[in-house]
């Protein structure tokens, strides 16, 4: 599929001198737009009130999108390769903001199948595109260090909630006199108020990931960091100089194996995210101190997107030095124990319950952030963008699972709004054992093996011969 020439890869190569450190924030730019899709408790339960409908059917809305940004990530992953960034944020952008459009009118006319098109459908094609498009070029611009180039992107991702959670208070506020987001009088916002929202969202993440489209750059033939030299850097059992095509990867058993990992990984934060607003509200109904978890339930998702952006760099970040595989073992091992101690002592305190979601969360946002680098180590950067689509179907998939699981367990134990700790406990153990799976799959993980390596004259394309040959 051809793309106009203002967007083709071409175009975008950065001229000698040009600063890398400019890319990140193009990658923000969208990103930070995209992970608005962690911000949608905020308004969950008034769009429940305004269809008159249940948790689990409001829900699928988010299952939508994210099964979405999975399929569309694995059918365009070669398309973002060969087209580059440019072209990739700019579709991504158009996709995005047209779903908020619809959704809106959905929102607007009461007809729930329009915000499922709109927000789930268009717009989860935007968050695939928009999510892959600069992770092959942030990799190939910061060769040195690639778990800190891949977590400065993507923590945007975990960011976006941060940024859109107050903001989304604040304009179905200005929209709707009578809502109070928290506290004694805390009420639910109006379906119009949060119509108004999804149009207001659409123009301005519009405007914003247009800006990152329109500064990234592709660096030229041959370039490479000053003062780096690939041949000096020490040889790891775990990460190869060879290189695997998309095509062979997803034959390979390390493929599966990440496939799981990340699966397992996602589904259990989406367990916590996707319910976080109501969730610690829930959590300390029984004990009396629910007025004072109302009040910090209004910063709480806030707080979560601070520790799920923080962990994508951080804990990405440290990848570098301490390896994929044993970050992971972090990731799902202490993971695991941290969702024991949330089922079994999580109520006892407000502060421990939100220490305990934030680091969980932590290593949610740093299992995306570090699962480009490690697809690098195993595979090479021949195809590392489309290999990474591809393996964002276990996105999909855990977007489905992980709402489903806690909305069907919540929906057979009472009413949202009546709901107390010990209803959240199956759902929270179903968690353990997912992450117990998904330890095992990564400890299985072992470099890949040479009969699925890549001719090295075939492997070694830079980004302008490949565009001329694909096109």
């Amino acid at each position: 599929m051809a793309v106009p020439s203002f967007l083709a890869r071409e175009r975008i190569i950065a001229r000698p001198g040009f600063n890398r450190w400019l890319i990140p924030p193009a990658a923000l730019a969208v990103h930070l737009c995209i992970g608005q899709a962690y911000a949608t408790s905020v308004y969950k339960t008034a769009l429940v009130a305004d269809f008159e409908s249940s948790l689990t059917a409001i829900g699928i809305v988010f299952s939508i999108a994210i099964v979405m940004l999975g399929l569309s990530a694995a059918l365009f992953g070669t398309w973002v390769d060969r087209n580059g960034p440019r072209a990739a944020m700019f579709t991504s952008a158009c996709f995005w903001s047209l779903g908020f459009f619809v959704g809106s009118a959905g929102i607007a006319t009461d007809q729930l199948w329009l915000l499922y098109l709109g927000y789930g459908v268009i717009g989860g094609i935007g968050l695939g595109i928009g999510y892959i498009s600069p992770v092959s070029t942030l990799i190939k611009w910061f060769p040195d260090r690639p778990g800190l180039a891949t977590g400065m992107a993507i923590m945007g991702f975990g960011g976006g909630a941060l940024i859109a959670t107050p903001l989304s208070r604040q304009l179905m506020g200005w929209y709707d006199d009578a809502y109070v987001a928290s506290g004694p009088g805390a009420n639910l916002a109006s379906g119009d108020a949060v119509a108004k929202l999804f149009l207001t969202f659409g123009v301005v993440y519009l405007a914003f990931m247009m800006f990152g489209a329109f500064i990234v750059r592709v660096p030229a033939e041959g370039w490479k960091p000053a003062g780096f030299d690939p041949s000096t850097v020490k040889a790891k059992s775990m990460v190869t100089t060879n290189s695997v095509s998309a095509a062979n990867a997803i034959k390979t058993p390390q493929f599966w194996l990440l496939w799981i990992v990340l699966f397992c990984n996602v589904t259990a934060g989406i367990g916590i995210l996707e319910q976080a607003s109501p969730m610690i509200q829930d959590f300390f109904r029984e004990n009396g101190t629910s007025t004072v978890a109302a009040t910090a339930a209004a910063g709480f998702v806030g707080v979560l997107s601070l520790f799920n952006m923080g962990g994508r760099f951080v804990w990405s970040s440290t990848s570098d030095y301490i390896g994929r595989k044993p970050i992971y073992m972090v990731y799902l091992g202490v993971g695991l124990v941290l969702y024991v101690l949330l089922a079994t002592i999580g109520s006892s305190a407000t502060w421990l319950f939100v220490v305990l979601a934030a680091l969980i969360l932590s290593f949610y946002g740093g299992g995306f952030a570090t699962i480009p680098a490690y697809l690098r180590d195993l595979f090479g950067t021949y195809q590392v963008g489309a290999i990474h689509g591809r393996l964002l179907t276990a996105w999909a998939a855990a977007g489905v699972a992980g709402p489903l699981i806690v909305n069907r367990v919540l929906d057979t134990q009472g009413t949202p709004g009546q709901l107390v700790a010990s209803d959240y406990r199956p759902a929270l153990f179903i968690m353990v054992g997912l992450l117990a799976v998904g330890f095992v799959a990564n400890l299985l993980v072992k470099p890949v093996a040479a009969k699925w390596h890549e001719p090295k004259a075939d492997a070694i394309f830079t980004d302008t011969q490949e565009a001329k040959v694909t096109r």
